[in-house]
């Protein structure tokens, strides 16, 4: 670890505010910063000062449309690392019935970057192994000959291993449950599917998503009993 200033990522998270930036980026959708502003409870002025902060240390990107800049988290590196410290972070207390609603849904679905989490994407991980499409290998999962044919047959377009930029099937410690989901170029594909095909909805100002009744109808197929045990 000699080399490694682990006080200045304490340091970018220690702001709350610029540590909400950075969760409601997360989700891995693009927003400007009236909306960042907004949901951290800041003014303009200050947002833009944490997002030139966070800009110049390479964890947010920006993307120009016109006139208008949406920023992003600038890698799914970085949705990483904030997934593994909510595991180890003080909850926050609840106040009001909104707010453990939000909290649930949280926990139950939710995106982290592009791939789906909670429990719904931990129940996912778990049917995936059950039925031998995936396989648990180390660190990763590794995709089987069968687990290509059932993806290409529910509608995956399966990313290519040996064209992809980033980990093909990654195993991701979920903070809220405690174990694995899927991620990397394959997670992202599969929650791609999902949500094309309406069976999952973004939840507004939230990284929550909701499962659609299309959805629903679906999990059989996946495997995936529905309601989810709640354990």
């Amino acid at each position: 670890m000699h080399g490694v200033d682990l006080s200045a990522v304490g340091a970018l998270l220690a702001e709350p505010a610029r540590a909400a930036i950075l969760l409601a980026l997360a989700g891995g959708v693009a927003l400007p910063a009236s909306e960042l502003a907004q949901r951290a409870g800041v003014t303009p002025s200050t947002t833009s000062t944490h997002l030139a902060r966070l800009l110049s240390v390479g964890w947010v990107a920006v993307e120009r449309h016109g006139r208008h800049r949406y920023y992003r988290l600038a890698s799914p590196l970085v949705a990483t690392v904030l997934e593994q410290l909510a595991r180890v972070a003080p909850p926050i207390p609840v106040r009001s019935l909104r707010g453990q609603q939000q909290n649930d849904a949280l926990r139950l679905a939710r995106s982290c970057y592009d791939h789906l989490a909670g429990k719904l994407g931990v129940a996912l991980a778990d049917a995936l192994v059950q039925q031998d499409v995936l396989r648990v290998e180390g660190s990763d999962f590794v995709l089987t000959p069968r687990g290509t044919a059932f993806l290409r047959q529910h509608g995956v377009d399966v990313p290519e291993p040996t064209r992809r930029r980033r980990a093909f099937a990654r195993r991701c410690l979920d903070w809220s449950e405690r174990r694995d989901h899927l991620a990397g170029a394959l997670g992202a594909a599969v929650f791609a599917t999902w949500t094309a095909r309406g069976w999952l909805a973004r939840q507004a100002d939230s990284r929550a998503v909701r499962l659609t009744p299309l959805g629903v109808a679906q999990l059989p197929a996946w495997g995936v009993a529905w309601p989810l045990d709640a354990t």
